[in-house]
């Protein structure tokens, strides 16, 4: 089984009752009445990030992580949750005033608080942040495409692929651009700026953490839609560019793995002009990249020069 499976087989029966439960096919909880929101993400050692070498990276990974499932929903983050199982190794006193001065700058970054969580002993490491926000308007779902909405992201994707390729010792490039590519597997640059104007123009959202196939997948399959893309416009870095360039590599098979933090979003076309207003105020580049078409069946992405078939692997997917 995998983990949306797991999900819909034995846990979404008990929160059917529960309107800001969203039948557990979202990434937070809200609160209608009190306009809170709460999202929780758990990160392992081995499967989220490589190792522990460089733990105020990690951190800051795994909290803008977590920020990340609540603004694409226009949600403001306040206050956070950390639970932290390790061993000494990974408690030892370096690694945790590396994690006290990388969640510091975090705080001062994002405008949050820590405001509890948990310390437990484990051989595997493995951290869990509850972020918790407020949103005087209804959350942005993964369910409100509508049909003819244009498909937008903001920034780039592709880049954190690279990083963890390099990481693990299979891509091997000059120091300034490794350098680079792995700041952005650790760092993602979040839209938190541009997310706070979404309630503005979007009817449908979701942050890129999964891949972009895969999380468009989402949105999709909770609207019974489909959609037309522009694999050209997909935007992507210079340094990725000139990546595939030198390397001879396919763009398709670099920008759904996700890692990105980046929000994908469904606007219907009287927005662009907004959209565009707001993209420049905030300093964040946006891409319209694909159409909504009504179709139940996801099965195919359109380019401009013609049909581009899906790769096999739209995204992660945790199996068990």
């Amino acid at each position: 089984m995998n983990e949306f499976t797991v999900i819909k087989k034995y846990l979404r029966n008990l929160s059917k009752n529960k309107r800001g439960s969203f039948n557990l096919s979202d990434d937070i909880f809200f609160d209608y009445k009190k306009k809170i929101g709460v999202s929780i993400d758990t990160y392992v050692e081995g499967t989220h990030f490589l190792n522990f070498k460089n733990p105020g990276h990690v951190i800051k990974k795994a909290l803008r992580g977590a920020i990340s499932d609540l603004i694409c929903k226009g949600i403001i983050p306040k206050y956070y949750f950390m639970s932290f199982s390790g061993s000494r190794k990974h408690l030892s006193q370096y690694h945790l005033n590396k994690i006290k001065l990388a969640l510091k700058q975090e705080q001062k970054k994002y405008n949050i608080i820590l405001v509890g969580g948990d310390t437990t002993y484990s051989r595997i490491l493995s951290i869990t942040i509850a972020i918790i926000g407020y949103s005087e308007k209804k959350p942005i779902l993964r369910s409100g495409a509508k049909l003819n909405d244009d498909i937008y992201i903001t920034n780039t994707i592709g880049d954190a692929f690279v990083g963890l390729k390099i990481l693990k010792g299979d891509i091997r490039l000059s120091k300034k651009n490794r350098d680079y590519f792995i700041n952005k597997f650790y760092l993602p640059n979040i839209p938190i700026k541009f997310s706070k104007k979404i309630h503005l123009f979007a009817n449908s959202s979701i942050d890129i953490s999964d891949g972009f196939f895969q999380d468009l997948q989402h949105i999709l399959s909770n609207s019974n839609l489909t959609s037309k893309l522009f694999m050209s416009k997909i935007p992507i870095s210079s340094h990725l560019n000139s990546y595939l360039i030198k390397s001879g590599s396919k763009k398709l098979n670099f920008i759904s793995n996700g890692d990105d933090y980046q929000i994908l979003f469904t606007a219907n076309k009287k927005k662009e002009s907004l959209i565009k207003k707001i993209s420049k105020t905030t300093s964040t580049k946006i891409s319209k990249i694909g159409i909504i078409k009504n179709k139940s069946i996801f099965k195919t992405a359109k380019s401009t020069i013609g049909h581009v078939l899906l790769p096999k692997k739209l995204g992660y997917i945790h199996k068990f």
